[in-house]
């Protein structure tokens, strides 16, 4: 194995079957070596993700596998809402977003999805179980990552 699939590493893996989702599981934080990282989180998307049932065998030949490598999330420090969408750098940036025992985060493929910040922000705050605007109302704990990724081409 190459040098940089044995150091510890951070990743998602996304399944998606006739363009859309079939599951994503990962990590937001390196703490194993990244190929065996990869390795759990493709059963994991296939099999555990609890927003759908476990992938059957007849479903293989239409699914696609991206795989997402993170970098390490760093903090964004913001005063206002207004500020926070400044900040945002769409299609580049994957977000978390945290408010005390509640995260969420979207990569940043996400943004072909949702391409308007607000709308970016209101998803990812329902993603975490709160209100829409929660963003707009209440300084949340943002981060930010970057992600090299990997598909198959169709």
């Amino acid at each position: 194995m190459p040098p940089a699939l044995k150091e510890n590493g951070a990743s998602f893996v996304t399944l998606t079957m006739d363009g859309d989702l079939r599951g994503c599981i990962g990590a937001l934080e390196a703490h194993q070596p990244l190929a065996q990282d990869v390795c759990e989180h493709a059963v994991a998307a296939a099999f555990q993700d609890p927003r759908f049932p476990p992938v059957e065998g007849d479903e293989l030949a239409r699914i696609r596998i991206e795989i997402s490598r993170l970098t390490a999330p760093r903090p964004l420090e913001y005063t206002n809402s207004e500020e926070l969408l400044a900040m945002l750098r769409p299609h580049i940036d994957g977000v978390i977003l945290k408010d005390g025992y509640r995260r969420a985060t979207f990569l940043p493929q996400v943004w072909e999805k949702i391409p308007d910040a607000v709308e970016f922000l209101d998803h990812l705050c329902q993603k975490m179980g709160a209100h829409a605007n929660l963003w707009r109302t209440k300084t949340l704990q943002v981060l930010t990552y970057q992600v090299e990724d990997f598909h198959e081409l169709n």
